[in-house]
């Protein structure tokens, strides 16, 4: 499901959870919404309420991380890219099978994460024929010995930092932690629900109030899946990357 829809069901879930506590509080018999009762209720509801909310926090932060990780991690690799292409530049003509490769593999890469049916997974061959083009270099004085060390060095750093990156498409907010938040919202609704009688003003306040939680839900997956959605990572350093490739 995307996040849209599930924040749709978050939505649906609290404000309807709201409507069926009016519903009980016009149901209940008196006695059990004296003021004994309502103070216990109300402890209940501050508990629940500070639980949720420090799991909102907590969430919000975590998928906020994931995302900056992610957009240094693109910058990071598009960086290397282009010095690696300058370094096989300033070895030799020789390289140029060997940046014609690694120009097709940044390619591939590109369109593979930024593909109008969505993510694709990794296919690293087009990768594998760079290193082993690299590889096959033979040179023949120190300065030549020192640029193809160096990279080989960023060959490695870049097919680490792109498997990195591919191990972290997933989204990073396990699925039980998020069906008990919204369980604690849920309640949280019904107990709003319980002390107040139907009217138009108490049903939009409920309704902007479970609109601002389905939002911060909404926030956390969109986050948490940086390639994918509303909030999607732009690809401007790996196109600026490939245009440094391809002069």
């Amino acid at each position: 499901m995307s996040a849209l829809a599930i924040a749709s069901v978050v939505l649906g879930c609290s404000f309807g959870a709201a409507l069926i506590g009016m519903l009980l509080h016009v149901k209940l018999p008196d006695s059990h919404l004296d003021a004994d009762s309502k103070d216990v209720m109300k402890l209940v509801m501050g508990l629940i309420g500070t639980m949720a909310a420090l799991i909102l926090s907590l969430l919000i932060a975590s998928a906020n991380s994931t995302y900056n990780a992610q957009s240094s991690e693109l910058q990071s690799l598009s960086t290397n890219v282009v010095l690696l292409d300058r370094l096989l530049i300033s070895y030799g003509p020789e390289t140029k099978e060997a940046r014609d490769l690694l120009r097709d593999a940044v390619g591939a890469a590109h369109d593979r994460i930024w593909s109008p049916d969505g993510v694709r997974s990794a296919n690293l061959n087009a990768a594998s024929r760079f290193v082993q083009q690299l590889q096959i270099l033979a040179p023949k004085t120190d300065a030549a010995r020192f640029v193809h060390g160096r990279a080989m060095q960023l060959t490695e750093s870049i097919l680490q930092t792109r498997l990195l990156m591919s191990e972290q498409l997933g989204g990073s907010i396990p699925w039980p932690f998020l069906t008990v938040l919204v369980l604690w919202i849920c309640m949280l609704f019904l107990g709003f629900g319980l002390f107040v009688r139907f009217n138009a003003t108490v049903t939009i306040a409920l309704l902007v109030g479970a609109l601002s939680v389905s939002a911060a839900i909404f926030l956390i997956l969109e986050l948490s899946e940086p390639y994918r959605g509303l909030m999607q990572i732009s690809d401007a350093p790996l196109r600026h990357a490939l245009t440094q490739l391809e002069r």
